[in-house]
């Protein structure tokens, strides 16, 4: 049994949890073998002697939250680990150690051409490595189809009762019509989530990064925007027909956002989300062939960036992800045509997204919303909330500290990111997974 008593923090959202900006109330909250059991203003410091009456031989932690805010903990719905097969790029060990500095309890990894996930036993050797690690708490999707070749549906079924939490070709889009409108049929007799990479891979032959004049100048080979709307579009009329549960990947065009919305007010069940990327950086990162800024989907115009922003703060956008795509340095230090797409991201998804509130596009409850709850919703996760009886899955940061993005300082074995030297205001102080404090500086 363990008791861990949080106090002189600020809850967010607030115990009350409506979705308003904070009141700057100094609350605590009361966690008990895993869970919490209080939580508020109201919730009296515990004692050593309370516990002995009633029998509880529980060991007593008491931590002073310095006037820092505590929210729950990030649910990182798109991550790539490379176990098995590539774990020179990342392992489950690393990748979970990067998450806790990132503040993200509970992440999901996607299916790859190095851990394909197709079966039962891929799916239990995740589950038992991710355990295995006592940090945070590490999922997986399935493959849409098998072996990833988007030529035969995988058992959803049977996958969805080993732990699978999705069907996704990972990196991969499906494109053949007829085998994604087999998908949905069968995803919705067993109630299972299709997630969709949105790309018309055949009008990318080649493709490098956004089409357009930047890219006409590079002298690369370009990536439309109606390349990733046409795949929306059409999985949109198959959702129509087949109903279900449909979510999509990293989007990153006004098209995109639009076809969505529209999807939405017609009361389709589709959600989508979108990684700090897309966001916070346009095309012109590329310039002089920056192959850190190199990601699929790429990176977009700055009116395509805008669009973004504006989906994330009407709805549209339900969730914020990492997208981490770890790659090594053999992979990236190439002629911009050879080089892998991808970036981390693990350890930079909250201070990076944190500048939506700092330059007024979010609350910050807003946003942590669309890191903690809604992907929880959507993966149907227990629902990651401060609510009396949830898991002690939680995160103590101050939002306001400057800081440095610095690649060398990162866990992930992967140092791929654009953000290298990046000054960012907003660090993770300290993570709880079930009531167990985390050391979210771990590294080796």
């Amino acid at each position: 049994m363990r008791r861990h008593y949080i106090h002189n923090v600020i809850l967010c959202p607030p115990k009350t949890g409506a979705l308003q900006q904070d009141n700057g109330q100094k609350d605590a909250i009361l966690l008990h073998d895993g869970k919490i059991v209080a939580l508020g203003a109201d919730v009296p410091p515990p004692t050593e002697d309370a516990g002995n009456q009633a029998g509880d031989n529980s060991e007593l932690k008491i931590t002073d939250g310095n006037g820092h805010y505590l929210t729950s903990g990030l649910v990182d719905m798109r991550a790539k680990l490379c176990s098995p097969g590539a774990e020179h790029k990342e392992s489950i060990e690393s990748g979970i150690r990067a998450a806790m500095k990132g503040g993200i309890t509970t992440m999901v990894t996607i299916p790859c051409h190095d851990a394909m996930i197709d079966d039962v036993a891929g799916i239990e050797f995740i589950a038992r490595r991710g355990r295995e690690q006592k940090g945070s708490k590490l999922y997986c999707y399935a493959a849409l189809t098998r072996a990833m070749k988007g030529e035969e549906i995988t058992e959803m079924g049977l996958l969805s009762e080993a732990g699978a939490l999705g069907f996704t070709d990972g990196e991969l889009a499906l494109e053949n019509p007829l085998m994604m409108y087999r998908a949905l049929t069968y995803a919705k007799g067993v109630d299972a989530l299709v997630i969709q990479h949105p790309e018309m891979a055949t009008l990318n032959p080649g493709g490098q990064m956004n089409q357009g004049a930047l890219a006409t100048l590079l002298g690369l080979k370009g990536m439309p925007n109606i390349a990733e709307v046409m795949m929306v579009e059409r999985d949109i009329r198959l959702l129509e027909e087949t109903g279900g549960r449909y979510h999509v990947a990293h989007i990153s065009t006004r098209e995109t956002v639009d076809v969505i919305r529209k999807a939405k007010a017609r009361g389709l069940n589709i959600t989508c989300d979108t990684a700090p990327q897309y966001f916070l950086l346009n095309e012109l990162a590329v310039h002089d062939y920056r192959t850190f800024a190199k990601v699929n989907p790429p990176l977009r115009s700055e009116d395509d960036r805008v669009a973004i922003i504006e989906g994330l703060q009407d709805g549209t956008i339900d969730c914020i992800a990492s997208d981490h795509v770890p790659q090594d340095q053999d992979s990236k230090r190439q002629p911009f045509e050879w080089a892998e797409f991808g970036m981390v991201g693990l350890e930079t998804l909250f201070a990076l997204s944190l500048k939506l509130v700092h330059d007024g596009q979010l609350s910050l409850c807003e946003l942590l919303q669309k890191l903690t709850t809604n992907p929880a919703k959507i993966l149907r996760l227990p629902s990651n909330e401060l609510k009396v009886g949830e898991a002690a899955d939680l995160m103590l940061f101050d939002k306001d500290i400057a800081w440095q993005i610095r690649e060398e300082e990162l866990i992930s074995k992967s140092k791929n990111t654009s953000f290298d030297k990046m000054p960012v205001q907003g660090k993770v102080l300290k993570c709880w997974i079930d009531g167990r404090v985390m050391n979210v500086g771990a590294s080796r």
